[in-house]
């Protein structure tokens, strides 16, 4: 798997959420509203996810194992940090 392109939005509003980000995959499949956010523990990436009935949060579209994960919120957070250096 290849991530072919990494486009990020900076949110403007004064929240923890930073950014909005929308990835491709070999070209060929893409994934919107993955978030940037500034946690308790620093910057991290949120998969898209969905508010369930029980008001818990289900991610619709995530990586299955820790090298997949780490590997794409690497790219992000690169992606991230140069549009913040960049302004």
């Amino acid at each position: 798997m290849e991530i072919t392109d990494i486009r990020v939005r900076k949110v403007t509003s004064d929240g923890k959420m930073k950014a909005s980000v929308s990835i491709t995959i070999d070209g060929e499949f893409v994934v919107h509203d993955i978030k940037v956010i500034d946690g308790e523990k620093g910057i991290f990436v949120a998969m898209p996810s969905r508010k369930s009935s029980d008001g818990s949060y289900i991610d619709i579209a995530h990586p299955l194992n820790q090298e997949t994960r780490s590997r794409l919120q690497k790219l992000i957070l690169e992606a991230y940090e140069k549009l913040v250096e960049d302004e």
